[in-house]
């Protein structure tokens, strides 16, 4: 049996071995190496090659050394990384979107009542969607350290940094070291981290942000020998400081301590309606739910069980939890109240926002914000302007038609007194009414 197997592997070999070859040749390639042009000696580099060679050893180096990057073509950079990496998750998330939702209807987005959800950066002002609103911040940010380096690196550690806990555990150490540089500025102990030190590895070093606010204090990235050791570890050192700068440290970490994350804030999107019988008809797009595709498939499936389960005795436990279940499934709130004029006036909300909320954007919007009113929920309850409740808690979301009516007694006062209220919106939202359809 061996005989046969060393027989048919001979046969195989002398197939693959190709003509003018033995069998006991070494079919396999062999690396030739390079040969050397005959006459021509070896020359030395010229000084231009050593000097690339040089910055190329000294890029390798920088590479294991991070530096803080604030010049203009560092940030931008920068920024350019994390929209990279923002435009690859996005293109991730609407894949794995189009897979959930590939058994769900699309509606046509002229349908909708509301376009979308918006925002506004407080920063830039800019108009931004959801899926926008991140990265746009963070390029804000970072782009604000070629004027304000210590606001930037500020703004970084609220921001850029989502737990809250990690972060104030790092301002406390931070706060620390300053507190300990301000008592003691002579001491030189004091102005020197150890970026290899445990409590700066575990509560600092992680938080992004952190590095760069020392740094634009006035530390330094220093190599130091280490004692007794031919080596040198790297340190953040603070030079000497006057008491003047000292000062100036101190109301840079109040600025730190009693800083709060930059978010993007809601735009209301405030549109005005002429009177119309569409008023209780709501198209919402998807941004208003906080449910996947494949969710609000299974919710309208589920819609005959609702009806089954309100005919069946129930707890107030009962109730109680399938309301707190059903309010978590929206994110916003599409409200419109109805005028005395017949208008409507349409505004977007948190729908964990309070009800206070909602009568300050109706008073922002009136000619004479000062004339108290009420607004009636549907089914009759009476919001309060003083309301500590949700709009979700409040079964406002994710959309509801409110009655818009003035306080009685302020209104027979200004009849008895000869005045009426002729206009009720403002003239800059009555320009660019639009008819429900």
């Amino acid at each position: 049996m061996k005989k046969f197997f060393d027989d048919i592997k001979k046969d195989i070999k002398f197939k693959s071995a190709g003509p003018g070859k033995k069998l006991t040749d070494d079919t396999s390639p062999k690396p030739q190496a390079p040969k050397a042009p005959h006459g021509a000696p070896r020359k030395a580099p010229t000084d231009g090659a050593q000097r690339a060679g040089a910055a190329a050893l000294a890029r390798i180096e920088q590479q294991h050394r991070p530096k803080v990057q604030t010049s203009q073509d560092a940030i931008r950079n920068q920024v350019k990384r994390e929209l990279e990496a923002e435009a690859a998750a996005t293109a991730a998330s609407a894949k794995n979107t189009d897979v959930e939702g590939a058994c769900v209807p699309q509606q046509d987005a002229s349908c909708f009542s509301v376009s979308g959800v918006y925002f506004i950066c407080p920063l830039t002002g800019k108009t931004l969607t959801k899926t926008e609103r991140e990265i746009h911040i963070k390029e804000a940010i970072l782009m604000r350290f070629s004027e304000d380096a210590i606001e930037a690196s500020i703004m970084m550690i609220h921001t850029f940094n989502k737990d809250r806990e990690k972060v104030k555990a790092a301002i406390d150490i931070v706060s620390k070291y300053i507190e300990n540089i301000c008592k003691n500025p002579t001491e030189e102990k004091y102005r020197k981290i150890k970026l290899s030190n445990k409590v700066f590895q575990e509560k600092v070093s992680g938080i992004e942000g952190s590095r760069e606010y020392l740094q634009a204090l006035g530390f330094e990235s220093i190599s130091l020998p280490v004692d007794g050791e031919e080596k040198t570890e790297e340190f953040l050192v603070l030079p000497a400081q006057e008491a003047e700068s000292l000062e100036q440290m101190k109301d840079h970490l109040e600025r730190l301590q009693k800083a709060e994350p930059v978010r993007a804030k809601l735009d209301r999107q405030p549109q005005v309606f002429r009177a119309s019988q569409h008023a209780t008809r709501f198209e919402l797009p998807p941004d208003f739910y906080n449910l996947t595709a494949e969710e609000l498939k299974k919710e309208q499936q589920l819609k005959s069980e609702v009806v089954e389960r309100n005919a069946m005795l129930r707890t107030k436990a009962m109730r109680e939890k399938d309301e707190q279940r059903e309010r978590r499934k929206y994110n916003y709130a599409l409200l419109r109240v109805r005028l005395p004029d017949g208008n409507i006036l349409q505004g977007t909300f948190l729908a964990w926002e309070r009800v206070a909320a909602l009568y300050q954007f109706v008073r922002d919007s009136l000619e004479n914000g000062w004339q108290p009113f009420e607004l009636m929920a549907p089914g009759g309850q009476k919001l309060k302007d003083d309301e500590e409740s949700a709009l979700n808690e409040c079964n406002l979301a994710p959309a509801a038609l409110l009655t818009f009516s003035w306080d009685a007694a302020v209104q027979a006062d200004i009849a008895a007194a000869g005045g009426k209220t002729a206009v009720l919106l403002k003239a800059a939202l009555l320009e660019n009414i639009k008819t429900l359809s």
